[in-house]
C-alpha cells in the first residue's frame, strides 16, 4: 500500500520576502564597488583592482540570476510541475557557477599577459590601495548580513551567493597585498593580485556549478540527514521495521521514499496512520516536501 504525505509548504512568503531584500541590498552594494573599482583601477593603473570590479560584476549578475530563482521557486505546484518549482534554484547555482569559471579563466588569461608584459614601475597609484581596502570592509560586512539571513531562512542558494559575497572579500585582501608590493617598486605583484583572483574565482564557479549539477541529477541527502530520517521513523509507534529508504533533493527541499513494515494483522486504517505519523515527523524536523511510503506486512 502506498501513501503519499501531505505536500510540505515549499517556501513561506518570509522566506521569499527575506531572501528578496537581503538581495537587493547586495545588488546596491555591488554596483557601487563595480563601479568604483573598474574606475579607480583605471586611473590608478592597477589591473588587481580592475580584476577585483570584474569580479563585483559577476556578483551583480548572480544577485539577478538570485532574484529571478527566488521568485520563480515560489510558485506553487501545477499540471507540469507536480512537486513545484524548488529547482530553479539549483537550475540558478549551475548557472552561477558556470559563468563564474568561465570569468575565473578569462582573468587568469588577462594576469598572464600582464605578468608576461608588466607596467612600469610608480605607474600605480595609492588611491588603487585605499579603494581597495574600503571594498574588503564593505565585502566582508556584506557576506556576514547575507549569511545571517541565508542561515536564517534555509536556503542554500542564498548561502552559496554569501560565500560569493566572502570569496570577493578575500580578492580584496589579495588585490590590496598585490597593491602595495606595486607600490614597494614591485609591479608584477598586482599582475600575480589579479592571477590569484581568477583562480580563486575560477575554482569557486567549478565547486557551485559541480554541487549545482549533482542536485539536479537527484543527489542524496547527507549521511547525518539520512541517519536522522532513519531515527525518526525507527521511533514511530507501530513500526516493525522498514527499508528501500532513498532520498533527493529538490532544491532546498527533500523527497523521501520508504518501505515501512507493520503488523500483519493491522488494519489499512492503522497502517495508514502510522505512516502518516512517521512522514509528518519527518517533515517537522526536516525540510522534507513530500513522503512517499509503501506498507508492507510483517
Amino acid at each position: 500500500m502506498d501513501k503519499e504525505i501531505e505536500d510540505h509548504e515549499p517556501q513561506t512568503p518570509a522566506k521569499q520576502a527575506a531572501a528578496k531584500k537581503s538581495t537587493l541590498v547586495s545588488v546596491v552594494v555591488n554596483i557601487g564597488l563595480t563601479v568604483s573599482q573598474v574606475f579607480a583601477g583605471i586611473v590608478s593603473g592597477s589591473q588587481g583592482l580592475i580584476a577585483d570590479g570584474i569580479h563585483s560584476a559577476t556578483d551583480l549578475v548572480a544577485d539577478f540570476v538570485v532574484l529571478f530563482a527566488n521568485h520563480h521557486s515560489a510558485k506553487d505546484a501545477d499540471e507540469d510541475h507536480r512537486y513545484g518549482h524548488q529547482r530553479y534554484e539549483t537550475a540558478a547555482s549551475l548557472f552561477l557557477g558556470i559563468s563564474l569559471l568561465a570569468v575565473g579563466v578569462g582573468m587568469l588569461f588577462k594576469a598572464g599577459e600582464k605578468i608576461v608584459n608588466p607596467i612600469q614601475v610608480g605607474q600605480i597609484q595609492i588611491l588603487a590601495l585605499y579603494v581597495a581596502l574600503a571594498s574588503l570592509v564593505a565585502k566582508e560586512i556584506l557576506f556576514r548580513y547575507m549569511l545571517a539571513v541565508a542561515k536564517r531562512v534555509r536556503s542554500s542558494m542564498l548561502v552559496a551567493n554569501a560565500w560569493h559575497a566572502r570569496s570577493d572579500a578575500a580578492s580584496s585582501l589579495v588585490v590590496s597585498i598585490g597593491i602595495v608590493g606595486a607600490l614597494l617598486g614591485h609591479p608584477i605583484f598586482d599582475a600575480i593580485g589579479a592571477l590569484v583572483v581568477g583562480l580563486m574565482v575560477a575554482k569557486m564557479g567549478w565547486k557551485f556549478g559541480w554541487d549545482a549539477l549533482h542536485d539536479l541529477m537527484d543527489r542524496a541527502v547527507s549521511e547525518e540527514e539520512h541517519r536522522h530520517i532513519e531515527e525518526i521513523i525507527k521511533s514511530t509507534e507501530g513500526v516493525r521495521g522498514f527499508h528501500d529508504l532513498r532520498t533527493r533533493k529538490m532544491g532546498d527541499m527533500i523527497l523521501v521514499d520508504v518501505h515501512i513494515d507493520v503488523d500483519a494483522n493491522a488494519t489499512v486504517q492503522v497502517g495508514h496512520d502510522i505512516a502518516l505519523r512517521a512522514g509528518n515527523q519527518i517533515k517537522k524536523e526536516l525540510p522534507v516536501l513530500n513522503v512517499m511510503t509503501h506498507i508492507d506486512p510483517v
